[in-house]
């Protein structure tokens, strides 16, 4: 893989829990790799007064604490150390923006970064609209005659419904090219999210197979195993659906949904991936507690942790109907799909942090061995896990060793770390590296947003309008019965997690 161009990437929010966690840790590792180019500078902006030194310190501390590799090799850190520095100011401040160009201007000069430019917006929302401005407005007034390149990478959640997605869209485009903006989201830097499509598309023996003719259904789960911790005046604001659903988890969807993509470049992808939010059944904001449910976690423990439920948590209001805990049942309505359900579900304080797809395919059309054995022969998944322990897991049938005719659940594994004897490599790492080189195919395209946000909007209103609160459920659990209750009532079950189905061993008698 080719280093990418010189630039300087200027975090905003640079003082932040995702800046010391992922994005610092990220650009060590690049330099690692040596997919840094030789002429890199990283800035930092937040408010908190802060030297050059300072930052520098701060930097060093988070590579130490969250690099993926330790210990870290002082001869990459120092390369990297020299090029840092910071800028304070507010983040609507035209003062602080015009140091910020100050600064960019003389790196250009020292450094050679040649004008190009990354901008990574790892702050809260309602900062976006203040940043964009001034980053426009400053780049009006100091033209660069053609010389370099402009990005800004702008973290989720991406507006919180439609009308404010639209807007946000409308202010992004009033100052940069849609070219120029990348959506990210986390998720379409995992390895095992970028193989869905090497194993749809390069697999004949998956691709004759992928459709509502033989597989039964999708099953679409994010599970975390703390609550909302000190998050919790964000997420009386957001909850379970906008946090996770609209984004993460639709993006999951849209990648087992897609029809294949003509090319393997940014605008193919993307096109197919907005032809899957729009073909999404649309839902009644009426009929939204049918096919969406929503829980709060109660009083309990999970673990070794312990909670008086979500209306106890800081700065959570005691009347509070956020959702912890959300459930879908979707179609897709096309070719492919015609009446064949996705089940999604997220939620806080579950019985164990994972995150997978589980693709449940349909019974052999002849029930050769029910008429024989005493419990039913399970059908074939496919089970793609996201975290942890990246890989795939394909669920056969076999024959148990013996005499008797007896068949059990075997998987077949394949983890990224024995079958290729190396770590992945963190999703942040892999984004970074696209937006320098000017990649948008993991990215999320404005449309894109937009139409997902049209699926969300009325499962929202009607839950607003609905006289039915959140249904409580233990810390420790896999959720609210209602949300049992949505698979099961279809004659199927959620898949639990690393224990799987616990399917039996099933005794034939010949």
């Amino acid at each position: 893989m080719p280093s990418a161009s010189p630039c300087a990437l200027v975090i905003f929010g640079a003082s932040g829990d995702l800046a010391k966690r992922k994005l610092i840790p990220a650009i060590y590792e690049m330099a690692r790799e040596k997919l840094l180019p030789d002429s890199f500078v990283l800035v930092g902006y937040a408010r908190s007064p802060l030297t050059d030194q300072q930052y520098r310190q701060e930097c060093r501390e988070a590579v130490q604490k969250f690099a993926r590799t330790q210990p870290i090799d002082p001869e990459i850190w120092n390369r990297i150390e020299k090029n840092i520095g910071y800028v304070q100011g507010d983040y609507g401040s035209n003062d602080g923006h015009d140091r910020l160009c100050a600064y960019l201007d003389k790196a250009d000069r020292e450094k050679g970064t040649a004008g190009d430019r990354l901008y990574y917006l790892s702050t809260p929302p309602n900062t976006f609209e203040p940043i964009i401005r001034n980053l426009g407005e400053h780049h009006k007034k100091q033209p660069r005659d053609g010389k370099g390149w402009t990005r800004i990478i702008i973290e989720k959640p991406f507006g919180r419904d439609l009308a404010s997605a639209r807007s946000l869209n409308a202010l992004l485009h009033e100052y940069f090219a849609e070219e120029q903006v990348f959506r990210i989201d986390h998720y379409l830097g995992k390895e095992t999210v970028q193989n869905l499509m090497v194993m749809r598309f390069a697999n004949s023996i998956f691709e004759p197979l992928w459709s509502y003719k033989y597989i039964d259904h999708v099953q679409i789960t994010v599970s975390e195993t703390l609550g909302v911790g000190t998050r919790g005046g964000y997420y009386a604001q957001s909850g379970a659906l906008r946090d996770m659903v609209q984004n993460h988890m639709f993006q999951l969807m849209a990648l087992v949904a897609m029809e294949p993509p003509a090319a393997l470049d940014a605008v193919s992808i993307r096109d197919e991936k907005v032809k899957v939010f729009k073909s999404i059944r649309p839902m009644r904001a009426d009929h939204a507690d049918q096919f969406a449910i929503r829980g709060q976690y109660g009083p309990g423990q999970a673990g070794d942790v312990k909670t008086g439920g979500y209306l106890k948590e800081k700065d959570v209001p005691p009347d509070s109907k956020t959702e912890t805990f959300a459930a879908l049942r979707l179609f897709i309505d096309n070719w492919r799909w015609s009446g064949m359900p996705f089940y999604l579900r997220t939620g806080k304080f579950l019985t164990e942090k994972l995150s997978e797809i589980v693709v449940r395919f349909r019974s052999p059309p002849l029930a050769l061995f029910q008429k024989q054995c005493d419990a039913p022969v399970y059908p074939n998944d496919l089970i793609i896990r996201v975290q942890p322990d990246e890989g795939m897991s394909w669920r056969l049938n076999a024959k148990v060793p013996g005499g008797q005719m007896t068949v059990k659940s075997v998987a077949l594994d394949f983890f990224y770390k024995t079958a290729f004897n190396i770590e992945p490599p963190e999703a942040y790492e892999r984004l970074i590296y696209d937006a320098m080189l000017g990649d948008q195919t993991l990215f999320i395209r404005g449309d894109e947003a937009e139409a997902a946000w049209s699926v969300i909007d009325p499962i929202e209103q009607g839950w607003i309008a609905s006289q039915r609160t959140p249904e409580p459920y233990a810390p420790g659990s896999w959720g609210p019965k209602r949300a049992m209750d949505l698979i099961e009532m279809d004659g199927r079950r959620w898949f639990q997690g690393n224990n799987g189905d616990a399917e039996p061993i099933v005794a034939c008698s010949l």
